[in-house]
C-alpha cells in the first residue's frame, strides 16, 4: 500500500471510508448468499418432481402479448425525449409522421389528448405533424 498521511484526521476519514465498502460488501455478500441458498432450495424441490411436471408451459412471444393487450391502433405516437431533463420533454406525434427521430411508443388518443394538455414540462406536440390539431386541442 502506499505510504499512510501522518495525521490523525485523515487517518479516520480513510479509515471511515475503509469501513463503508467493506460493509457495502458484506451487503452485497449477504444478498449472494441468500440468492443461492433460494436456488438450491429450488433446485432441490424441482428434482424431487416427476420429470412431467418439470416442463415449463410455453411462454408467449413479448410481441404477441403486446398486440394483445392492445386496442385498435389509435394513430399517435410518443417519442421519448432528447436527454433526461431536456426542456421540451417527450413529443408526441401522430404515427406516420417521418419527424420520428427516437424510440416511439404506441399511445390512444385519448392519452395523446391528455399529455398535450398537461403540463408543457413533459410532453408537446411534433411541429411538423401538427397532432394537437388532429386531436382538437387549439394551440
Amino acid at each position: 500500500m502506499n505510504e499512510l498521511p501522518p495525521d490523525p484526521p485523515r487517518l479516520r476519514a480513510i479509515l471511515a471510508y475503509l469501513d463503508q465498502r467493506l460493509a457495502e460488501t458484506e451487503t452485497v455478500a449477504t444478498y449472494l448468499r441468500l440468492q443461492t441458498a433460494a436456488v438450491r432450495q429450488a433446485l432441490t424441490a424441482a428434482a424431487r418432481q416427476p420429470p412431467d411436471a418439470r416442463r415449463l408451459p410455453p411462454q408467449p412471444r413479448p410481441a404477441l402479448q403486446a398486440s394483445a393487450q392492445q386496442e385498435e391502433p389509435s394513430g399517435f405516437v410518443v417519442e421519448k425525449q432528447l436527454h433526461a431533463g431536456h426542456p421540451l420533454g417527450a413529443t408526441v406525434h401522430r404515427a406516420d409522421c417521418t419527424a420520428i427521430q427516437r424510440d416511439a411508443n404506441p399511445i390512444s388518443a385519448d392519452d395523446g389528448r391528455q399529455a398535450l394538455t398537461g403540463d408543457g414540462k413533459f410532453f408537446h406536440a411534433c411541429e411538423f405533424c401538427r397532432p394537437d390539431a388532429h386531436l382538437g386541442i387549439s394551440g
